[in-house]
């Protein structure tokens, strides 16, 4: 078996407007909302250094500068820090700020989907492999759902790779779902991909989570994508293409954490909570709070 490529570049497409959680994203990207202390874009960022990233690229829209501005160093705030003597803080701060020349920023332009948003970053992803990760959705485990998708992509020397995870079998329609060739293996090779298949059709349970590993042959299949669901270049449309080449496979990769969905505020909640709920400095309070509360 050829050693296939490293995944050294993801893909982040933060350009959606946020209108779910109006009037909070007027003038705040949603991906800048917290949980807890950190931006939800930088959970997801840091699930993806844990796996081995080294370039993130960002396709952005109008209103999120200050995304950039997160990812980048602010002199005068690191200088009060160090002049107060606010080290922890400071260490904290630096620990997770990219090294320079480690983050691309491109704009998507008009709201044209996700499919086109992945588009959007094709010159600086190139020729090679890339992760694409969604940043509403937090993956919460006790390893990196990317870096286990990784360690897939690896063992099955490869391909093209999809996050899943079971939902309630009445709830399949909500979702887009993936038929497998072994619906309880942790990886399978994806047989079929139905983007919200009506009730009682779905090839299996198990819905996409908002983490992929792709090749590259997909950014000339967006080119040429027709418009699909809601008007908009549609990923998965392209993916099912792509997956009749028998030279590019899917597999599934289970995802057997919890994930909340960051794009829903009861989602939202929920990772506040959770999150909050497992740090030393913050739990105990937080439970007994809540218990008062309930």
């Amino acid at each position: 078996m050829t050693k296939p490529k490293r995944i050294r570049k993801a893909v982040f497409p933060v350009a959606g407007l946020g209108t779910r959680f109006l009037p909070a994203t007027k003038a705040v990207p949603k991906e800048m909302l917290t949980v807890v202390d950190r931006p939800v874009i930088q959970h997801v960022v840091n699930e993806a250094r844990e796996a081995g990233i080294e370039h993130f690229v960002f396709v952005t829209g109008r209103g999120k500068a200050c995304i950039e501005d997160h990812f980048d160093h602010q002199f005068e705030l690191e200088a009060t820090l160090a002049g107060k003597k606010k080290t922890r803080e400071l260490e904290d701060l630096l620990a997770e700020l990219p090294e320079a020349g480690r983050t691309s920023f491109t704009r998507q332009q008009s709201p044209r989907g996700l499919g086109h948003a992945v588009w959007c970053a094709r010159d600086i992803v190139g020729d090679e492999p890339f992760a694409l990760l969604l940043p509403d959705m937090l993956h919460h485990g006790t390893t990196s759902c990317l870096a286990e998708m990784i360690e897939a992509y690896e063992q099955t020397g490869g391909g093209n790779l999809i996050a899943v995870s079971p939902v309630p079998d009445d709830q399949t329609h909500q979702y887009g779902i993936v038929g497998v060739e072994d619906a309880k293996a942790k990886v399978s090779r994806v047989t079929s991909m139905v983007e919200k298949p009506p009730k009682g059709t779905a090839p299996s349970n198990l819905h996409i989570t908002g983490r992929y590993v792709l090749e590259p042959e997909i950014f000339p299949l967006l080119a040429k994508q027709e418009a699909g669901a809601g008007g908009e270049i549609q990923l998965t449309d392209a993916m099912i293409t792509l997956s009749r080449d028998a030279n590019h496979p899917f597999h599934a990769v289970r995802f057997d954490g919890t994930i909340y969905d960051c794009g829903s505020k009861v989602g939202f909640l929920l990772a506040n909570l959770a999150y909050g709920l497992e740090r030393d400095d913050l739990g105990p309070q937080l439970r007994a709070a809540l218990k008062d509360l309930i």
